[in-house]
């Protein structure tokens, strides 16, 4: 299991990073666009500006993150990371529809273009960067479960892509001489950057409104079916929300009603051992116990059960669909 000093430190090791790098290819598409006086490179550069306010901001909000749970935020403060995700997403949207007005006003009323080869050269390297950063920081996001990483780490690639079109379109217009095409590439570019940022924003409101972590959720379900025990007769209403770096997942497990609290406590204290030693980050549980009733007995696997009713017919197997359900699987 990762610590979560490590955790830490790589998170504020790459958005630093992240950062930084920003600041350079802002200044180097800016250079570009003073080079050729390329419409489609200003919008670029302009998205660029996004990058750096959004790495700010993310800095911060992975600061924030990290701090311990106190009175007043008894789950912590990763929540921020959502809410740092949602302004960024803000962020390429607004520079979308920016890049789109622009746009279209230079179709209207055209201009002059030149030196498009070197513009072209500085656009497609800082592209390349683009791409290898945002790489690593969607990999060191998914490993210390930032979504502010991650976030930021699809903005860069999304930067990345929409510099190689640039690219592209920049040495079309240089061999077509056409140069309203400088103003189409502008747009087009400009509704991929609003469409993303739509992505971006729609995942960050999902998780500030405690949107179920799916992914999580199936891993525990597998989990749980893979190790279970005949005492464990079913689970239910399985939920997981992801506070930044830290998973909460709560459930329902169905025990035998005639096991004292000693052994209720036990068979909980094992699931949540079992849970986070096969998860490679620390997740908090809270696991409700129900007693089992006599319409179990025909799935309940317990040998020699001093009250079965029913003779065992056949295991239900737990999957997301019966495990997240608010009732027991009898009932289904």
């Amino acid at each position: 299991m990762l610590k979560k000093h490590q955790i830490l430190q790589s998170k504020k090791k790459a958005i630093l990073i992240s950062l930084c790098v920003s600041i350079l290819l802002m200044l180097a598409k800016f250079v570009a666009y003073f080079l050729t006086n390329s419409n489609a490179i200003l919008t670029d550069a302009a998205e660029s500006i996004v990058n750096v306010l959004a790495s700010g901001f993310a800095f911060y909000s992975i600061y924030l993150s990290t701090l311990p749970k106190d009175e007043n935020h008894p789950y912590g403060h990763g929540k921020v990371e959502f809410f740092s995700a949602f302004v960024e997403g803000i962020l390429i949207g607004i520079a979308g529809v920016i890049i789109v007005l622009k746009a279209s006003y230079d179709l209207i009323y055209p201009y002059q273009v030149g030196q498009l080869y070197e513009g072209a050269v500085i656009i497609g390297a800082t592209g390349l960067v683009n791409l290898l950063i945002g790489l690593y920081l969607i990999r060191t996001g998914k490993t210390s479960r930032s979504i502010t990483l991650e976030a930021d780490g699809r903005h860069l690639i999304t930067d990345a892509v929409s510099s190689g079109g640039l690219v592209l379109g920049i040495l079309l217009i240089q061999l077509t001489q056409i140069l309203w095409l400088d103003g189409l590439i502008s747009i087009g570019l400009g509704l991929y950057i609003i469409f993303n940022g739509y992505r971006l924003t729609r995942k960050s409101v999902g998780g500030l409104m405690d949107e179920s972590n799916i992914e999580v959720v199936k891993d525990v379900v597998a989990i749980l079916q893979q190790n279970r025990r005949d005492s464990w007769i079913d689970v239910h209403n399985l939920r997981a929300q992801q506070y930044g770096p830290d998973l909460h997942v709560d459930c329902h497990v169905t025990l035998p009603y005639y096991y004292d609290l000693t052994l209720v406590h036990h068979e909980i204290s094992s699931i949540d051992q079992l849970i986070n030693q096969s998860r490679p980050y620390r997740t908090e549980l809270f696991i409700h116990a129900d007693p089992c009733l006599p319409a179990c007995c025909n799935y309940c696997k317990m040998p020699h059960c001093p009250v079965r009713q029913e003779a065992f017919k056949g295991e239900i197997s737990w999957t997301m669909e019966n495990a997240t359900k608010n009732q027991k699987h009898f009932s289904q």
